[in-house]
């Protein structure tokens, strides 16, 4: 077994602490990016028309969507 003296004992007892702190901000940040969507300011009506220019959904999925929206 290795010898690190004082200095490796106090690594030893911080590294957890480090380690917790790291997966608890990690969790967080991943809550964060969830919402981040609802924040932007962004209307529905914007997203829609962004994801319609994108590709990614034909017009009459945007007509339909405009209107779930507007009901």
């Amino acid at each position: 077994m290795m010898n690190f003296g004082y200095g490796g004992m106090y690594m030893w007892m911080i590294l957890p602490i480090v380690l917790i702190a790291a997966g608890i901000w990690q969790f967080t940040r991943g809550a964060e990016s969830k919402d981040r969507g609802q924040l932007s300011g962004e209307s529905p009506l914007g997203i829609l028309k962004r994801r319609y220019a994108a590709g990614e959904i034909t017009k009459e999925q945007l007509e339909s969507m405009k209107r779930d929206l507007e009901a």
